[in-house]
């Protein structure tokens, strides 16, 4: 039996699609498989930081538990004890509302009652919450994004896992972390610790345009926008800052959060910094595309070894974040996939 050239060409290209397809098919399970991991594990991190407000809510409760005669204190204190009690128990079901309520509580608590040390710990664990609800529900639009696309419901990629699920808390309107002081601008900032093959961490330098002869060095990065996720604005800072497209996903963390006060062309900022840790093969940085405020406060770059880092501070050069020649051992582990990161704060 003998085949025509043209029944041969079909069957060539057909064989050619169903590869092409088996191919497409396992690398989007692979994915998706990446990605329900991702979303298991930010819940976990959602999870342990909700558990570890509850604890500092108690003691914020009893803190404010006052004399026993006063009993207006002494009832919002039992209620948050009480809250605080429900959000460590309830199921995943009722998770949400209990703790809306328990966020609710702790907002009308006047913190000018708690001790410095308390208000600052109060903060910290709300801020935890925070960033471990937004990266959660990161990784949930994600996943459902891949997850709930036809042809991947059609071909059954995703398999028996179900799908993961938003989790939604109210912030507070009067957070803790108060600074005191009356600031011109609040935002989130996404950035990422760059290394090269040879552990060598890439550093901004610029300089406020009020004080152009005073220069610091900083890590790639800038402000979120608004509808934007952590991970979609820290690689979209890295291209415009030096012109290197990353995968979001090719991010490792965010490690360290870092809030900071300082005063820019003119206004008083507020930045709570988020930290990724990326690898990449070394390139010559170009920026892309610059803002009118970036043209003019950043001056250059290096990529720096911790000797170099020591040196710049030395030389009266500020390197943000503080002591970043002890930090970034803990990125390097963490851009190579060594290490798994829990966000702690840092200076």
């Amino acid at each position: 039996m003998t085949f025509s050239a043209t029944t041969v060409l079909v069957l060539a290209l057909i064989a050619a699609i169903i590869v092409a397809i088996g191919i497409w098919a396992y690398s989007t399970a692979n994915r998706l498989d990446r990605l329900h991991v991702r979303s298991d594990q930010s819940w976990q991190a959602l999870d342990a930081a909700l558990a570890r407000r509850a604890v500092v809510a108690r003691s914020v409760a009893m803190a404010i538990a006052g004399p026993v005669s006063d009993s207006e204190r002494a009832e919002q204190a039992k209620q948050l004890s009480l809250l605080a009690d429900r959000a460590e128990r309830v199921g995943r079901a009722d998770r949400e509302t209990v703790e809306n309520q328990l966020s609710a509580a702790l907002s009308s608590v006047d913190i000018a009652q708690l001790r410095p040390q308390m208000v600052a710990e109060l903060a910290d664990a709300e801020a935890r919450v925070l960033i471990a609800r937004r990266f959660h529900n990161d990784a949930v639009r994600d996943t459902l994004a891949l997850r709930t696309r036809r042809s991947v419901r059609i071909l059954h990629l995703g398999g028996t896992a179900p799908l993961p699920t938003y989790f939604e808390i109210t912030e507070r309107a009067t957070p803790a972390a108060s600074t005191g002081l009356s600031v011109d601008t609040i935002r989130t900032t996404a950035r990422i610790v760059l290394f090269d093959e040879q552990d060598r961490t890439l550093l901004m330098r610029g300089n406020d345009p009020k004080t152009p002869d005073v220069s610091f060095w900083f890590t790639v990065g800038g402000g979120v926008e608004p509808g934007e996720s952590l991970r979609d604005a820290a690689v979209r800072e890295l291209y415009e800052e030096t012109g290197y497209k990353a995968d979001p996903e090719s991010l490792r963390g965010p490690l360290w959060r870092r809030v900071a006060v300082f005063p820019f062309d003119g206004d008083l900022i507020r930045s709570e910094e988020l930290f990724f840790a990326l690898r990449v093969r070394n390139y010559e940085p170009q920026a892309a595309n610059l803002s009118v405020i970036e043209r003019r406060s950043i001056t250059g770059h290096k990529w720096c070894t911790v000797e170099d880092i020591v040196h710049l501070d030395r030389s009266g050069e500020t390197v943000y974040p503080y002591n970043l020649d002890q930090l970034l051992p803990e990125a390097a582990a963490v851009a190579s996939g060594v290490a798994h990161p829990e966000v702690r704060s840092i200076r």
